[in-house]
């Protein structure tokens, strides 16, 4: 299989660049990768650099490694080069060894940083569902560091709004996929019939008004990056409150209403709009390597 390319265009200096990723303490923040990482002592100033790294898989797990960095060198262009091989003697680890390089590219407004590594693992057949997921991992740090430098938001608060931001859009997810699948397809209920004589729509609207509510709420689920369903369900939840209102008033009073409802689902899809651009996303990369 290809190796792993990720890039991604940082507003920054390239001296600032280098010190984010270069410092083994910085560089653990930002990198969802590795829980450690720990330069080892030189015997002289002239040889390679060793490392070891951890990371933490869950369930008491941990994987160790170590590493070692091969060159750097300032570029014709005025960029950088880091290159670096790793192994990992750890029976927990799928990979055994691996190399690859980080480069760094002044361009117009900031700095082109990029890296591109490869690896072989111990189950290659595990390697099928571990290859995605550490390209994706490699491309949601690499936003992580870019927000950092450019925003200031530092990368422990990164993760935290990601995890309130995925909350929020889940949460409004789950309301569309529920009140599409079980009063209205699955149950028929009838409140959610009497809403509908009160409105004048005829009643073969039920299960249709069902499907795409639950179809909307898979589409809000499974596309993070985009806004406007957030939109859409920002704008459509009052708009169906008012409806209501004018159409049946009386289930305004109810002990389970459309009020509290869809002012819940209506603030939770502003909290996850207003968290978007504080996110780090893979999909603000480039993962296919293009000209040099």
């Amino acid at each position: 299989m290809s190796g792993i390319y990720v890039e991604i265009k940082i507003a920054a200096s390239l001296e600032e660049v280098w010190r984010r990723t270069q410092d083994p303490w910085l560089h653990q923040q930002w990198d969802l990768r590795f829980t450690s990482i720990r330069y080892l002592p030189k015997d002289r100033e002239d040889d390679a650099q060793r490392f070891h790294y951890s990371t933490r898989i869950g369930f008491g797990l941990e994987v160790e490694g170590a590493g070692e960095s091969t060159g750097v060198r300032q570029g014709e262009d005025g960029g950088a080069a880091s290159a670096l091989k790793f192994w990992s003697h750890s029976p927990w680890s799928l990979i055994r060894e691996g190399s690859g390089y980080w480069r760094y590219i002044p361009v117009e407004g900031g700095v082109r940083f990029l890296t591109w590594y490869d690896y072989t693992v111990r189950w290659p057949l595990a390697d099928v569902l571990f290859r995605p997921l550490i390209h994706w991992a490699t491309a949601w740090s690499f936003d992580r560091l870019r927000i950092w430098i450019e925003q200031g938001t530092s990368p422990a608060l990164s993760f935290r709004l990601a995890s309130a931001s995925a909350l929020a859009r889940g949460a409004v997810a789950f309301v569309w996929l529920y009140h599409g699948l079980v009063p209205k397809l699955w149950l028929a209920h009838r409140s959610e019939i009497a809403l509908l004589q009160a409105a004048g729509a005829p009643l073969a609207l039920l299960p249709w008004l069902g499907a795409a509510e639950a179809l909307f709420g898979v589409l809000i689920l499974f596309t993070p990056r985009r806004r406007w369903p957030l939109w859409i369900t920002v704008v459509a939840m009052p708009a169906a409150l008012i409806g209501v209102a004018m159409s049946a008033p009386w289930a305004l009073g109810q002990a389970f209403n459309p009020v509290t409802l869809n002012a819940a689902a209506m603030v939770l899809a502003a909290i996850a709009l207003r968290l978007h651009p504080h996110v780090p996303s893979s999909t603000r990369c480039i993962t296919r390597r293009g000209k040099p």
